[in-house]
């Protein structure tokens, strides 16, 4: 399918952790019995008039500057009208004409760099309630959702492959995370996404007509629900055919799009000003202390580690990508007593071989995993300074989670503490050189690939207490030393 490109754009809605929703009092706790987090102003009752939540608009001016936006001084709402069973008002609250945030970006690492994806606005708006159609009665209507705040995040046709559309995805999501305003569960609801897809020809300017695809309940299914609508639109486009504007959703079942209605146009809607609202005043001050609030973001912080601690890019991503894992890292770091990149590698190599497998097992948080950043501190400097080997540490981690315990204290109750006595060791070497004749004459027939023999032979015969680095040493020493036989 060479010869085309497809021209793709995210919208992304991610409903907030404020404590009450957009317009009243009532709370937003996932998981309620159904229809109990409601009052008359989410479910519509005449007479009724929203207040709107503080924290909705900070929310949407802190991400509007994690995302390099532009902050509209005064904006406003607007009524969205449609009928459906979850939208007990008969319309929705959003913002239309003036978003709140405007004209922004995000950048992404792709295999060919560093790529900037235009975010054409960001603005506020309600959450409907949630219909139920999986049971084996009729469709049931939850209004829990109804009037939970949202942001909704409209990408520029920037994104070309569905490659990129998953990594603006999950950036986004990972400032979300960081801004700490939003829990980016996409399995919960709590982070949805739709794709504009349209193909076009390589070199031509106009955009091809475009699908709305939606559906898409995780990051696996972006991808591929993208990837299969290039295809299908190219496919239609090849055989003579013309892509029609709908609204797609994906069956991951099935593993492909189909139909869900033709495609709405801003008029079907009959947008005009909510009256029951003012305009939102967002004024310099609070702006700025918006701003001075602001965290080190993931892909800020992904890069200072690498530079910071030497890390692989590989590495600082897995890190910084959950921000309980990059605090701790950087406060197990702050223990090591060093600033040495050896060690600071050796602390992400325990936190992505063992700390994250326990916390996928446990389903827990790295602080609950059963190790402080001060016990792998110590666990990490007790190789470093030849004190245990790197075996004797993966057999005592254990115990560590157990007890509680720093590896200094377990290495001396246990008497773990590594010979790293020259002459100790130089007397078993000699020994095991004398025990295994037929051995050391293979060696020195040209069989070299017996030296690991030898020097487990050592350890072996040392308990495991023998330093390995010194065995290996005086071991080759030995070695080349004897005479042939």
């Amino acid at each position: 399918m060479t010869g085309y490109e497809a021209i793709i754009g995210l919208e992304i809605h991610a409903q907030l952790k404020t404590a009450s929703k957009a317009f009243c009092a009532c709370p937003t706790t996932f998981g309620a019995s159904p229809n109990v987090n409601v009052c008359p102003i989410c479910l519509g009752h005449p007479g009724t008039l929203p207040v709107l939540n503080r924290n909705l608009v900070a929310y949407a001016v802190t991400l509007g500057l994690a995302t390099n936006c532009q902050i509209r001084r005064q904006s406003t709402f607007s009524r969205k009208n449609y009928f459906y069973a979850d939208l007990p008002k008969g319309y929705q609250i959003t913002q239309y004409e003036d978003p709140i945030c405007y004209g922004g970006s995000v950048e992404i690492e792709t295999d060919d760099g560093v790529k900037r994806i235009g975010i054409t606005r960001i603005h506020m708006e309600e959450d409907s309630g949630k219909s139920i159609h999986d049971l084996d009665i009729d469709t049931l209507v939850d209004l829990n959702r109804a009037g939970v705040p949202l942001l909704e995040i409209v990408s520029e046709p920037d994104i070309r492959t569905a490659r990129e559309a998953y990594l603006y995805l999950q950036q986004l999501r990972q400032t979300l995370l960081y801004l700490d305003i939003c829990d980016g569960n996409m399995e919960e609801g709590s982070l949805r996404c739709d794709a504009n897809v349209s193909v076009r020809k390589v070199g031509e300017t106009r955009f091809g007509t475009k699908t709305e695809v939606k559906n898409l309940n995780s990051f696996r299914n972006v991808e591929k629900a993208i990837e299969y609508e290039i295809v299908r639109q190219i496919e239609v486009i090849e055989s003579g055919g013309k892509v029609q504007q709908q609204t797609m959703q994906w069956d991951a079942a099935k593993q492909q799009t189909k139909v869900m209605r033709s495609k709405e146009q801003a008029h079907d809607y009959r947008y005009f000003p909510e009256p029951d609202l003012g305009p939102v005043v967002v004024d310099d001050l609070w702006k700025e202390q918006l701003r001075a609030a602001l965290p080190e973001l993931g892909l800020a912080r992904k890069r200072r580690f690498m530079a910071a601690y030497g890390l692989p890019s590989y590495d600082a991503a897995i890190l910084v990508d959950d921000v309980a894992v990059a605090d701790y890292y950087e406060e197990a770091c702050a223990n090591l007593g060093t600033a040495d990149a050896e060690a600071y590698k050796a602390v992400s190599n325990w936190i992505m071989t063992e700390l994250l497998r326990i916390m996928g097992q446990q389903k827990c948080g790295i602080r609950e995993a059963g190790c402080t950043p001060a016990q792998l501190a110590s666990l990490v400097m007790a190789v470093k300074n030849d004190v245990i080997s790197n075996k004797t540490a993966k057999d005592i981690f254990p115990a560590m989670l157990e007890t509680g315990k720093t590896a200094d204290v377990i290495i001396e109750e246990q008497g773990l503490r590594q010979v790293s006595d020259t002459a100790a060791i130089k007397l078993l070497v000699d020994k095991v050189l004398a025990d295994n004749p037929d051995n050391l004459a293979k060696y020195k027939s040209g069989k070299t690939n017996l030296f690991g023999f030898f020097v487990g032979q050592v350890l072996k015969a040392s308990g495991g207490s023998a330093n390995p680095g010194i065995v290996s040493s005086m071991m080759k020493e030995a070695l080349d030393a004897s005479d042939p036989q």
